[in-house]
């Protein structure tokens, strides 16, 4: 039992792993604070797609009104979405990425540019910015985990 925990503590000891968890867990926080920025909007714009959600704004027919959607409301959780579709892959992929054993420096790079691009995606989305920033600011997080998910493959399989 001691020789297993010992293994564990080993990875922690491993500055490319330390640096995955690092940017990882910036990303999934700003991931966990669009649900709070999507609460947040429908709250203040009323919108809502509950009927229990609405007890606060009123009763029967008068809350009925709150049961609706808002633009506003809508963009924010398509970007909520679109975290989802981007940052769960880089989290597999990541780990994986961590585990292959790469370069520090190269490892730094990627997270760091994956964890830029979807902060800045965010931004270009709520303001939001013209195009294409915020397509470009997709691009470059997807490339990144296509490239990680290269490297893990090369890694691997020898490629």
């Amino acid at each position: 039992r001691r020789e297993e925990m010992a293994k564990s503590t080993q990875l922690i000891d491993n500055e490319v792993f330390r640096a995955y968890a690092t940017y990882t867990a910036i990303v999934l926080l700003k991931m966990m604070l669009m649900s709070l920025i999507t609460a947040y909007f429908r709250i203040t714009r009323k919108a809502f797609v509950n009927p229990e959600d609405t007890a606060t704004f009123g009763k029967g027919e008068s809350a009925k009104k709150f049961l609706r959607t808002d633009p506003d409301v809508e963009r924010v959780r398509r970007g909520h979405l679109n975290d989802l579709e981007n940052i769960v892959p880089f989290v597999g992929i990541g780990l994986l990425y961590a585990l292959s054993s790469p370069e520090l420096s190269t490892a730094l790079l990627h997270f760091r540019i994956f964890v830029g691009a979807r902060i800045f995606h965010t931004f270009a989305y709520l303001i939001p910015l013209p195009q294409p920033g915020r397509g470009l600011s997709w691009a470059v997080g997807y490339s990144v985990t296509f490239s990680m998910a290269y490297r893990v493959l090369k890694t691997a399989w020898l490629l």
